[in-house]
This record gives structure tokens, sequence and C-alpha cells, in this order.
């Protein structure tokens, strides 16, 4: 429903769009340069550096008089405009022109709670969080394009659930992050409405694909945290390659209505950050029951109501953690990154952790095989442009339509052609073959079943592999050189959980993520366990290339 301000600020506030077939890349470039010089007034001082500054950190400094909202937004937007597209980023896609409003008015509802100076006087959990949001997430007051100029005057009329949600909390949606065109590409976030992302590690390197903008963007800290979606990868992958944390839940704990689909029945949605406590912060607050998502009717019964409440120092102690040997091959790993994750499993065991290796699950190529993916993405994005009633919505219907426009980028072309083999009008589990849902797929729940036998009889707590088993490839070679994605196969398709944890860097300094794998509805467990990782090992550390910025009037930052 569009609410009475909604609709004030479209009155208001029009946004002068002309077709995205003839203008593409300069009305998206057009709304972030008009976004970044009409924001407001600067203030005179930067007081808080934001680079680096977790939610906690940020939050203190309001609550302390450090710092105001206000001032923390200006610092994002400060580095957005000196980063992104100088240094060739393109993590950016657009940036809301209303952040330093929605700021001042945190800042106004603050002044008025009682008991300022104590956490407890936060008046929402996410309260001043700017957030970056990848473009497949609607958004009411933004372009949601998917990444593509099809898209790239699509308003949406309300906002995905999750992005209602963290913004019920207190967030701020403070820019919205390029993409691989339509998620297609799991090897690298080129689209046909900003470009190419590079890797905020090395400029030269891909952040995998598809939510890489989320990824270097929030690793640049031109944000606090990031919403990235994941169908095989595109969560995991982007966190690995840019050194984030970054989760998958179980299928069905977070909801997806609002967010372009890729393939419904595999599609996730969930946070980026540069720590476990600010996933598990988002995490709080996103995952659930969603009314308009039927894969979570029973996620209230899962849900714990706060998931900060697993990050304890010690949650590995006596965990019973499993090497997915397949995932490490060591013939198929890169000896880099086939030393970092020893030494994470020498950590882990010095942290108490029995580390068994060896594990497989019997039968797993064979039920990997069974027909597991269906060919969705026309109906499912059908079902999605369906949903575009606003006035002045694109006509678009049939996604595959755009091959005859033209409005696609070379990056996409190969998906689309391979969609005109599946209906735009028939449910999967309606066409030949058949492929029903996850939870009557026989060959899915079949290999979920043969998952969690395997756990069981090993009394696993975790499945580890690295996320990836090759550095970042070069972005000339991106497609080329793809290879090691070890996020694409078990997961997605059995359903499960999965986190991704920095895990070091090789020696040119671009980084790796150790993978952590649980049963159904163990999404609280993954993150406890992480997070007595990460504590532990501290492998994280900002790109070079991406330092804090010079403070305003030779003021030094607080930090």
């Amino acid at each position: 429903m569009v609410t009475d301000s909604q609709e004030r600020f479209r009155q208001e506030k029009p946004v002068s769009r002309r077709s995205a077939k003839e203008t593409g890349l300069t009305v998206m470039a057009t709304l972030a340069i008009l976004a970044l010089t009409a924001c407001g007034p600067r203030t005179a001082a930067l007081r808080f550096d934001v680079t680096e500054a977790s939610i906690a950190e940020i939050q203190a400094a309001i609550l302390s008089g450090t710092t105001t909202c206000r001032e923390v937004v200006q610092g994002y937007l400060d580095r957005i405009e000196a980063y992104d597209g100088p240094t060739g980023l393109h993590a950016i896609s657009m940036v809301n022109p209303r952040a330093l409003q929605t700021a001042d008015s945190l800042d106004q509802v603050l002044a008025r709670t009682p008991g300022r100076g104590s956490r407890r006087a936060l008046p929402s959990p996410l309260f001043c969080a700017p957030i970056l949001v990848k473009d497949n997430f609607d958004t009411w007051d933004l372009p949601t394009t998917g990444g593509s100029v099809a898209l790239a005057e699509s308003i949406p009329a309300e906002d995905a659930f999750m992005v209602r949600r963290i913004r019920e909390a207190g967030a701020i949606v403070l820019a919205k992050t390029n993409m691989a065109e339509w998620a297609f590409s799991p090897r690298q976030s080129v689209s046909s409405t900003v470009g190419t992302t590079a890797n905020a590690y090395a400029l030269d390197r891909t952040p995998a694909g598809s939510s890489g903008g989320t990824a270097s963007g929030v690793a640049a800290s031109l944000g606090v945290a990031g919403l990235g979606s994941d169908t095989g990868n595109s969560i995991r992958g982007p966190s690995s390659h840019l050194a984030l944390v970054g989760i998958r839940s179980t299928l069905g704990l977070t909801s997806r209505s609002g967010v372009i689909p890729l393939a419904f029945d595999r599609d996730v949605a969930g946070p980026m950050a540069r720590t476990v406590e600010d996933v598990a912060r988002i995490f709080s607050v996103v995952a659930g029951t969603d009314p308009r998502d039927p894969y979570t009717q029973d996620a209230d019964i899962y849900r714990a109501p706060d998931y900060t409440v697993f990050l304890q120092a010690d949650a590995l102690q006596g965990k019973r953690l499993g090497v997915l040997a397949p995932f490490v091959e060591p013939a198929d790993t890169d000896p880099e990154i086939l030393a970092l994750f020893r030494d994470a499993l020498t950590d882990l065991r010095a942290m108490g952790a029995e580390v068994v290796d060896g594990i497989d699950i019997p039968g797993r190529a064979e039920l990997m095989q069974a027909g597991l993916f269906c060919r969705r993405f026309r109906y499912d994005m059908a079902q999605y442009l369906s949903s575009l009633t606003r006035p002045g919505a694109p006509s678009l219907r049939d996604v595959v339509d755009v091959l005859e426009t033209g409005a696609f980028g070379p990056d996409a072309e190969a998906g689309l052609r391979n969609a005109l083999t599946s209906p735009a009008d028939v449910h999967p589990a309606d066409d030949t073959p058949s492929c029903p849902d996850f939870a009557t797929h026989p060959g899915r729940q079949a290999l979920l079943s043969a998952v969690v036998a395997t756990m069981d009889a090993e009394a696993l707590d975790a499945l580890l592999f690295p996320t990836w088993r090759y550095p970042p490839a070069p972005l000339a070679t991106a497609n080329a050189d793809y290879r090691g994605d070890n996020s694409q196969g078990l997961v997605p398709a059995a359903g499960l959980p999965a986190l991704t944890i920095p895990m070091g860097f090789t020696g040119e300094g671009l980084p790796a993520g150790l993978q952590w794998v649980g049963r159904p509805w163990t999404d609280g467990e993954l993150l406890g366990m992480g997070y007595a990782f990460e504590q532990r090992t501290e492998r994280r550390a900002p790109p070079p290339r991406f330092p804090p910025l010079a403070p305003h009037d030779g003021l030094e930052p607080s930090r």
C-alpha cells in the first residue's frame, strides 16, 4: 500500500526521466549526481570517521553526542562521492536523495527520546544504520532495475519486505548498488545500467556476482552494511571476494517478496557486512514470516527473536565440524587458498572444536544430477512484472521481449535466450517436464535428507569448505577464468543455511572466505560459530585503496 507521505513525495519530488532505451546509463548517472548534489547543506565538520565503523559504534557515537545521524550519513555520502566513480569502483547505482532528510528526522526523534546517553535510549534496533541495497530490492522512493536498462525508470509502489523491515527498524536506505544484470552471473557484476563493478581490494579484479556492488560498497565503507540476494552464489561469493560476512538463510526463514527473482525456488535475500555482529543485528530484523512469500509461512516458529544472543566467544568449544572433502580437493584448489583453509582448521582446533576430515554425502554426485534446477526465470519474472501496477510502470510483461527492443547488455543475452525455452505463463510444476517447488521436489528433498543424515551420523554441527577455491579473477578474464565457486552446488539445492567468514588474504592481498553449512534452521548456531572464529582470528582487513577521508576544517575524526 502506498502511504500518504509516499504519494506526497512523488508529487513534490518528480523525477525527470526519459526512455530507458534511449538514455540507459545517463538516467542512472544523472540520478546519482543529482542525489549527491541535492542532499542538503553539508555539516561544517565531520567529527566521526565512518570508515570501518560498525552499527554499534555509530549508535554509541550518536548517543554520546560525539556525532549526529546527519553527520554519519554525510560521512558516507562523502566517501561515495570521493571514491565510487573516481576510482572506477562503480559499486553504487544511485544515491537516495532523501538520505539526509531521513537522518534529520531520526535526529529529531532521538532528541525527543528520554534517557539520551544510554544504549536503552535507542528508539529502534537499526537506528541510523546507512544501508546499501542491491538494485533488485523494491524501493518505493528509488528505481529498482535489476541491473537492466529495461527497468531503469521502474519505481515500485512499495518496498520489498526486507527493505520495509529495516526502515521500520530505523535504518536508512543510503543507496542502491550495482549488480549482474538480472542476477545472471556469479562471475562478475556487470549491468546495462551502470557497467562493471570492480573489487575494492584490487580494482582490476572481479567482486564476483551478482551482489558485487553491495560487496565492494560495504568493503570500501560506502555504507555500514548491505543487502544482497543469493540464488546460487550471489551473497556468499561476493562476500568471500571482499572479506565480508554474508549469510544465506535456511530457505523459508527470510522473505523474497519484492525482490526481482532469478529462480524463486532457490532465491534467498539477506545481509552482508564487515562483522558477524552487524549481520546478526540485521538478520534479527529481516527474518520471519511474510504473508506474501509462501515459503516463509512457518518462519516465525523457527526464528530467534534476537540473533545476537548466539554471539559468544566460546561458541566453538566442543563443536564437531566436518570438512566436505570434494569441495577441498588439493588438485583443484589454489595453493594459497588451501593454505589459508588449513590455517583456519588449525585455529578451529585451538578454539576447542573437533575437525573431522574427509566428509562426503553418500550418493551426492548422483543426487546433484537429479533434475534439481527448474526452468523458471521467465515465469517468475512474469509474476514480478505483473506486480508493477503503479501508474507509469514499465509496460514490459515478458522479460524475453527485451531481446527485441535491445534493452540488455551483452552479459545478459545468453540468459535471456535460454529463457525462451520455458513458458512465461506456466508454473514449473505444471510444465513438461514437471519441476515442483522445493518442499515437494523429490530430488531436492532427497538431497536434503542425505545431508542431514550424514551430519547426524557423524554428529556434525557444521560442514566446512573454502567459499571459493581460487582468488578473485581478473576483470578482463572474469568469465574465462571462472573456477572454484563452491557455493553453487550443495547449499541452494538442499535449501540449507550457509555463512561465509573472512579467512585471510593471499600474498597479493586478495580475500578468501571460509564457508559454514548447517542443518535447516540452525542459522543462529552458524552465526555463533562464525563469530567465535572471527573474534579469535581477526582475519579481515580493510581495502588499502579506500582510507579515511581527510577531516573537514582540520578537525580530526574522533575514532
